[in-house]
């Protein structure tokens, strides 16, 4: 089924929603109507003289005066609401209609046209440290890269990078590095188990806020919800905890212990109620949040042939998922009759390399449907076109295994380090 198909659907569904509405608001009114033209009134009952020593003068309401006004309720309002459910009816029609023309130009724009990510040769960053994890801000102006205990601070301005500030919290190996959207904030995870919250003070440097130890081992992926007050992390301790915001600190809430090996990678859909996991058991967890109680559970378990240690959401159906080092990417997609994740297609991936290390989590650019995808020597850029198919277009062969990085959020940049090169670099994207 194409994009103008599934539009069309929402369309009518949509219309025939908004239509059975005004169908049972007529019935509703008719019922009004009937119940006050059947009305009695009962008389006023009688006032004891001995309970007060005079009685206010009372207005007498007859049932037609009733009926009367409530007929005059009822043609004053129900105009109003037709309109209302029309223009609605009407709003809707016209922005599915928009969504037609627009979809073609996105489809023009990301879809046909091809792009590569070209090395800006002249602004790599020498390090002979190793870089487990890299974040880049919402706006492109601070790059964070995790150098063995260290935070590296850099200032990112007319495409160079300026170290501004180290950060030496952390006693083990910094693993995992998230920026907050909504806040000057961002999480850093260690492979002690250990989780920092950083906040930027008023001299615009990085000071820690808060230290979780609830983990007891290697934190290996960290995700954030929207509102920024839940946070997911998985550890080499096999659990995955969700931290709750409370009075501007986090606190672990819940633990799910399903996996039995090393948790590899997380993902949120964009719904916010459903997580995925990855494991060294070679297992695919589906968790969702309750409605009733808030609480997380899991509903789906996934059995895979090889372990994997990265997935993410593509929508709230469909997700992606590596195998070890495997030269395909699987695709899962939910069925519409029993809610169940099932694999549907593979897509051809260059890896060069049978090990593979666990951080560079999957990326979804929702700017460029694009996906962004670690695996052994390479990283794979894969796009989604306007039918759903994945294709590869392009693959950047690092000659190592050791690749560790991050895309912005716009996509704009894809910022590495491996450790061939022993180099931060900055690829750009061009379109061709």
């Amino acid at each position: 089924m194409n994009s103008e198909q599934i539009v069309s659907q929402l369309e009518n569904k949509i219309q025939e929603c908004l239509q059975g509405v005004q169908q049972q608001l007529d019935s509703s009114f008719n019922r009004i109507e009937a119940f006050l033209d059947q009305l009695v009134l009962a008389p006023n009952p009688p006032v004891p003289q001995n309970t007060v020593n005079f009685v206010l003068p009372t207005i007498q309401i007859s049932q037609p005066l009733i009926s009367t006004l409530g007929n005059q309720v009822i043609q004053e309002i129900k105009p109003l609401i037709n309109i209302t459910i029309q223009k609605s009816i009407q709003q809707q029609q016209q922005l599915q209609q928009q969504q037609k023309i627009v979809q073609p130009i996105i489809n023009n724009q990301f879809y046909q046209k091809p792009f590569t990510y070209k090395l800006l040769q002249d602004k790599s960053i020498k390090y002979n440290e190793e870089c487990f994890a890299i974040a880049i801000n919402k706006n492109n102006s601070i790059i964070l890269a995790g150098c063995n205990s260290q935070i590296k601070v850099f200032e990112f301005k007319q495409e160079q990078l300026k170290q501004t500030q180290i950060l030496s919290e952390h006693s083990d190996y910094v693993s995992t590095l998230n920026f907050m959207k909504k806040q000057n904030q961002f999480i850093s995870g260690s492979g002690n188990g250990q989780i920092i919250i950083w906040s930027m003070n008023q001299n615009s440097q990085w000071v820690c806020q808060q230290k979780l130890n609830d983990h007891s081992l290697y934190i290996k992926c960290l995700v954030i919800n929207n509102n920024e007050d839940v946070m997911i992390s998985g550890s080499n301790d096999k659990t995955i905890k969700f931290w709750q915001k409370q009075q501007q600190q986090f606190v672990c809430s819940q633990t799910i212990s399903d996996h039995t090996n090393d948790v590899q990678g997380l993902s949120l859909n964009d719904l916010q109620n459903r997580v995925i996991s990855c494991g060294s058991d070679n297992l695919i967890l589906i968790i969702e949040r309750s409605s009733q109680d808030q609480k997380w559970n899991v509903i789906q378990k996934i059995s895979v042939e090889i372990q994997g240690r990265r997935l993410c959401f593509i929508s709230d159906n469909v997700f992606t998922f590596q195998p070890k080092c495997k030269e395909q990417m699987h695709v899962y997609e939910m069925s519409s009759t029993n809610k169940q994740y099932s694999k549907t297609k593979e897509i051809d991936v260059k890896s060069g390399y049978f090990g593979c290390n666990a951080w560079f989590p999957q990326q979804y650019i929702k700017q460029k449907c694009l996906i962004v995808n670690k695996n052994g020597y390479n990283v794979n850029l894969i796009r989604q076109n306007q039918n759903g198919d994945f294709i590869t277009q392009q693959s950047i062969y690092f000659g190592h295994n050791s690749i560790f990085g991050q895309m912005s959020e716009d996509g704009e940049y894809l910022m590495t380090w491996d450790s061939k090169s022993y180099e931060i670099q900055i690829r750009k994207y061009h379109q061709e």
